[in-house]
């Protein structure tokens, strides 16, 4: 039985991220927890890290007391992080005073084929993101089909991959309004790389509705691993017929790959390319709503 101080205690959320020996990713990380406090002052927000920075997610979790806690993984990917290292933090926490779950990915999610025709509820937003109508439709509309499974791009990380792309392609207010002009063209999704084909697979996906959503070809790079890197993809867009190829990053936060993809973009020629995610307010409004999917009464706790 679940004691009251434990029903009682203020909700923690603990943004989990990769990690890097780059100082710029904690501090991006760092600045996304803190757009997170002030979006949710009801949570305890915390930041925690898999590798190279500290502290580590059992380090933050045996320091929460007893309470309720959601592990957010910074991750677009379900990759290696996600399926192992992330429930090995669980199985570790099993003996704390703290009750731990785990929310998805930030990423696409694969949803079974009766979720493609039932309304998709829609996501937590701060009250100034931006919500165009044509992203609210196509998660009523469901997933785009890959493979022998269907995806769900989130609508947020849709338009946060779009409010940055804008920022590089100049001073846009409303990121609804941005489409192909004299800027550009086709647009790359340059992402660090993985060699899970499942993971991916999830990356094309959202290429493909990024794509869609800004109504030019997309294709998809990788900074390491399997696949084409961000300057090949430019060109093989350039060979294809576009004249002007932006590139939006998939990336969290600044690092060593994400420096490579920018280069090997702009050594092809690529008009634009976009900073890492960060703390994009639509980023904030994602998290919510992983954390709301893991159960309300995580946010009912007060």
């Amino acid at each position: 039985m679940r004691s009251a101080r434990l029903i009682a205690a203020r909700p923690a959320v603990v943004l989990v991220a990769h990690g890097s020996r780059d100082p710029r990713a904690a501090a991006s990380t760092e600045a996304l927890a803190r757009a997170v406090r002030r979006a949710r002052p009801e949570w305890l927000v915390r930041a925690a890290y898999l590798d190279h920075a500290g502290p580590r997610p059992l380090d933050v979790l045996s320091g929460l007391g007893e309470r309720r806690a959601v592990l957010v993984p910074l991750l677009l990917t379900a990759a290696y992080h996600g399926r192992v290292d992330l429930p090995a933090v669980l199985a570790e926490a099993a003996g704390l005073p703290v009750e731990v779950v785990l929310a998805d990915v930030l990423g696409p999610l694969p949803v079974a084929p009766v979720d493609v025709l039932r309304p998709q509820p829609a996501p937590v937003a701060p009250a100034d993101v931006p919500r165009p109508p044509a992203v609210a439709l196509a998660e009523v509309l469901g997933p785009l089909p890959v493979g022998p499974a269907a995806l769900l791009m989130p609508g947020l990380l849709l338009e946060a991959l779009t409010r940055r792309l804008a920022g590089a392609l100049g001073d846009f207010t409303d990121i609804s309004s941005l489409v192909p002009n004299e800027r550009f063209d086709a647009v790359v999704l340059s992402a660090a790389g993985t060699r899970d084909p499942v993971a991916r697979g999830t990356v094309e996906h959202a290429a493909a509705a990024l794509g869609a959503r800004l109504g030019v070809p997309a294709r998809v790079a990788y900074a390491s691993g399997v696949g084409p890197r961000a300057g090949e993809a430019v060109r093989g867009l350039q060979e294809a017929g576009a004249r002007r190829v932006a590139v939006a990053g998939y990336f969290l936060a600044p690092g060593l790959l994400y420096d490579q993809a920018v280069e090997s973009a702009r050594e092809a020629g690529a008009v634009a390319v976009a900073e890492p995610l960060g703390d994009a307010p639509e980023l904030v409004g994602l998290i919510s709503a992983r954390v709301a999917a893991t159960g309300v009464r995580v946010l009912a706790a007060a």
